[in-house]
């Protein structure tokens, strides 16, 4: 494990080269990296193919397939929130709280960064350009464990991200890669408290519970994303059936896609008709309880359906009588991710707000806007779902710590 210790020391001393940038150092180096993910956009793809070949070789899952997979319009995105991230104000040295004390000691909150940051995720390349940029802009080092199935791709953005830095005069060390695809580097690396300052699972559910259950560095849980849609009964269902079929079927291997709709018994003669025929042109599967059964034909849905986090053409379906029978099922099942009502009723809409449990809630629209680009925080490092420092999407402030700087004039304390 001499390598990771050798990551952790650079990282160190990254750290604090780092905090010695200005903002405009760090803004003009995103902008030359984002140039150089534009420039290499060819190789990249070259090297992502390689891992999409390997995945379809092992019979991968079409949803985590869709994660792996990079397009040129995927990188020409991971460039736009890198450009993004440097149009946004450096949190770096706001003043959060000052205090005058009567003895005359002035005291600041001031943000800075947390240090260095460890990312461990599953499948999804972007991820990569993303942590870098947060981290960076943030004034944090990052160390990288991204998952096997994508190691040719991750090692193919990094190098990018590392020689771009090189040319600005900066320290590449700024990000590292963990290339090792052995279990037991990822669980060293989990316990490398010395080194890492906060550790930051990105994937499915048992990579973070691996991470949580395991790790003595400090954890921020990201976590699956089992979303659900109310249709209300006052619903505009014009309005409804195209933001479902979104929310479904717009990407399938994404945490904030909806699994699972929730619908008004008062509604479903006129809604589900409608929108069967809609999903079955995604070829979607849907699984209903007796209520959406008496409408439409479908599979039986179980209790094992409600919790589950498909990543698949299959959406779960529940009818209900109020929107407090919706709140208590969603309560229940949900991953404190995204959820959503589509209501034209304010007070209906204010319940449900008020009531549902999780990181996001949105009324009359897509659960696909929980993401760090679509709230114009340039990119995310993760969703939150737990509710200790940070929840939701996780930009450049969650990427922040505080310190107090207290300035005297020779006070002592009696």
């Amino acid at each position: 494990m001499d390598v990771l210790i050798q990551l952790g020391k650079n990282a160190v001393e990254a750290k604090f080269a780092l905090q010695e940038l200005s903002t405009a150092q760090k803004d003009h180096a995103l902008y030359a990296v984002a140039r150089a993910l534009r420039a290499n956009d060819s190789w990249i793809l070259q090297e992502n193919a390689k891992d999409i070949e390997k995945g379809e070789e092992k019979g991968m899952h079409p949803g985590l397939l869709d994660r792996l997979r990079l397009t040129s319009d995927r990188i020409e995105g991971m460039a736009e929130g890198l450009e993004q991230i440097a149009m946004l104000p450096d949190p770096i040295g706001e003043v959060l709280e000052t205090i005058e004390r009567p003895n005359g000691l002035r005291i600041e909150k001031r943000r800075v960064p947390m240090g260095v940051i460890g990312m461990i995720y599953e499948s999804r390349p972007n991820v990569t350009a993303d942590a870098f940029g947060l981290c960076f802009k943030s004034g944090n080092a990052v160390i990288l464990k991204g998952g096997s199935d994508a190691i040719c791709s991750n090692q193919a953005i990094t190098k990018v991200i590392r020689d771009a830095l090189k040319e600005e005069g900066i320290t590449e060390d700024a990000v590292q890669l963990i290339t090792s695809t052995d279990r037991a580097v990822a669980q060293e690396f989990m316990r490398m408290k010395a080194y890492v300052d906060l550790l930051i699972p990105r994937g499915g559910a048992g990579l973070i519970r691996s991470v949580v259950e395991n790790s003595t560095i400090p954890v921020i849980e990201t976590g699956t994303g089992n979303c659900h849609i109310y249709v209300d009964q006052d619903a505009d269902l014009e309005k409804a059936v195209p933001i479902i079929i979104n929310a479904k079927t717009q990407r399938i291997g994404v945490c904030n896609a909806c699994e699972s709709l929730v619908i008004h018994e008062a509604i479903k003669e006129k809604l589900l008709p409608v929108l069967a025929k809609a999903l079955e042109k995604h070829h979607v599967e849907i699984r209903g309880d007796e209520g959406v059964q008496q409408v439409i034909g479908c599979t039986p849905a179980s209790e094992e359906d409600y919790g589950k986090e498909y990543l698949d053409y299959i959406i779960s379906m529940k009818t209900v009588s109020s929107v407090e029978e919706a709140i208590r099922h969603i309560n229940r099942y949900n991953t404190r991710h995204s959820e959503a009502i589509l209501t034209e009723n304010k007070e209906t809409a204010e319940k449900f707000l008020n009531q549902v449990d999780a990181a996001c809630v949105y009324v009359n629209a897509s659960t696909r806007f929980t993401d760090g680009f679509e709230f114009g925080f340039g990119a995310e490092i993760g969703i939150s779902t737990q509710k200790l420092h940070a929840r939701g999407p996780m930009g450049l402030k969650e990427l922040t710590s505080y310190k107090y700087r207290i300035v005297g004039t020779g006070q002592i304390r009696e």
